[in-house]
């Protein structure tokens, strides 16, 4: 099998790279080795950042531009972590991502926004109608459309490469055969994260961290282990999202996942969503809080403790991430917060949130008892705690007296694990996404994107991912399609 482009990854990233390349005239093959499309982009929220928009400019934000949002960007991570940003081609990024975002609308995706995510100094946060899932039922349709060819439960083995070096495509476990598929113009690796290998994350991160798990269970690094394999440089594979605390999300699908992603339904969603009361948002957003948002540290500093499955406290909650470590070796890798009646009226008005997307939202003790009653128990003493969670009440209550927690009223939220949310390290690139060697030059006929291509970038904040998956992506198919034009 010959085709112009080989796509390895069905996420946000590998998807847009299909549809650009395809829209621009390349026969495309889009290898993805689950049964399902999506990736991480797929079970994300869904915000896209992008700057000069013209939903910016519909909300009266005028003369937004890239060299703003590169300022910005550079606030979100602490000072020697942002030292280490590829700022040349985070600003490249950022100089495309409102064409991009327009591409997607063209296609008929719907946004709410922009909303405010300080740092940045003006409303940047584009979030897509229903939810994520969205980008990839429309990209998927759009495939289909324009005679793209997917092929499912088609992992990767390998690339194909010459003595000198060149890449000429793929072998791909196709129907449980070993199948060499040649690319003429490009093979584009676009398949997520390492989140959730734990030999990458012992390998680069420390040895302390391989019991952390990735929020997506599939992202396993087989884009960078096959960058690697061809002679890439990887750059910042020490640089994670995390590890965080977040809880348990509800068991099977949120009301958001069950929203139509396309079609009349989706359509007269998006008509009608922008037009509901700010209230009726709000609502909306904090049910989304507490099923992604982690709990705030200042918990931790006014006094809440962990508790495993045995009832025990068995870490210093204050010392991050000792304290995500110490949650990763307990059974079950789970923990529950345990609050006293003082936190509990403390956590429940402003200023003090349990999670928060800042200046969007807050979620507070009551919405999570309102929302996640899965994860939130409320009793009047510690052994009705104790028997809702079927917790040896006596180490429950060695765990509250030894943090000095006391009162009538007791809350226990969980439970929660540590996870990666995401990671920074990617293959060197070029602003071609061309892939680097050791030596800094391109290795002929492999290219990446999303987070295989982050190329030293760091995007911390909300958004950020989604938009240079699908930018890049965008990006890189068109080059490749007019190459082979």
């Amino acid at each position: 099998m010959v085709y112009d482009v080989i796509v390895v990854g069905g996420g946000g990233s590998g998807l847009a790279a299909a549809v650009s390349a395809a829209e621009h005239g390349a026969s495309v093959l889009l290898l993805e080795q689950r049964a399902q499309l999506g990736g991480t982009t797929g079970i994300a929220v869904g915000s896209f950042t992008a700057n000069g928009t013209s939903l910016q400019r519909k909300a009266g934000i005028n003369g937004d531009d890239a060299d703003a949002h590169e300022q910005d960007a550079g606030k979100f991570p602490a000072d020697e972590i942002e030292a280490r940003n590829n700022s040349q081609l985070r600003r490249f990024f950022l100089s495309h991502t409102s064409d991009t975002l327009h591409w997607l609308m063209d296609m008929g995706l719907r946004f709410l926004g922009p909303h405010p995510e300080p740092p940045n100094r003006v409303p940047r946060m584009h979030n897509v109608i229903p939810g994520a899932k969205a980008y990839i039922a429309t990209l998927h349709s759009r495939l289909l459309k324009l005679g793209g060819k997917i092929q499912v439960n088609a992992p990767v083995l390998r690339l194909i490469q010459s003595e000198g070096g060149a890449v000429a495509g793929v072998v791909a476990s196709i129907a449980g055969i070993e199948t060499e598929v040649l690319a003429k113009c490009g093979t584009i690796l676009a398949a997520g994260d390492y989140a959730n290998s734990p030999d990458t994350i012992a390998r680069f991160k420390g040895e302390r961290y391989r019991d952390i798990e990735g929020i997506n269970p599939h992202a396993d690094g087989d884009g960078h282990r096959l960058a690697a394999d061809a002679g890439a440089k990887l750059v910042n594979m020490d640089i994670t999202y995390g590890p965080e605390l977040r809880f348990v999300p509800p068991k099977g699908a949120t009301f958001q996942q069950l929203l139509p992603a396309r079609g009349v339904l989706a359509q007269l969603m998006a008509a009608v969503v922008p037009m509901l009361p700010a209230f009726v948002m709000n609502a909306m957003i904090r049910r989304l809080l507490v099923t992604w948002q982690h709990p705030e540290d200042a918990l931790f500093d006014d006094g809440a403790v962990l508790i495993n499955r045995e009832g025990n406290r068995f870490c210093d909650e204050t010392r991050w991430p000792d304290r995500e470590i110490s949650v990763a070796a307990q059974p079950s890798k789970e923990c529950f917060l345990l609050l006293d009646e003082a936190l509990i009226e403390r956590y429940s008005v402003w200023p003090h949130f349990v999670s928060t997307a800042p200046k969007i939202a807050y979620a507070y003790v009551a919405d999570y008892l309102k929302l996640r009653p899965d994860i939130a128990k409320t009793a009047p003493d510690l052994d009705s705690i104790a028997r809702l969670r079927k917790l040896p009440k006596e180490n429950l209550r060695a765990a509250a007296d030894s943090a000095g927690l006391k009162g009538n009223r007791w809350v226990l939220l969980g439970p929660a694990r540590a996870w990666f949310t995401t990671t920074e390290g990617g293959a060197a690139i070029n602003q071609s996404f061309e892939v680097l060697d050791e030596a800094g030059t391109p290795i002929p006929g492999l290219y990446a994107v999303g987070q295989n291509g982050l190329g030293g970038q760091i995007l911390w904040g909300h958004g950020l991912h989604i938009a240079w998956a699908i930018t890049s992506g965008r990006l890189c198919g068109k080059a490749l399609a007019q190459r082979a034009s």
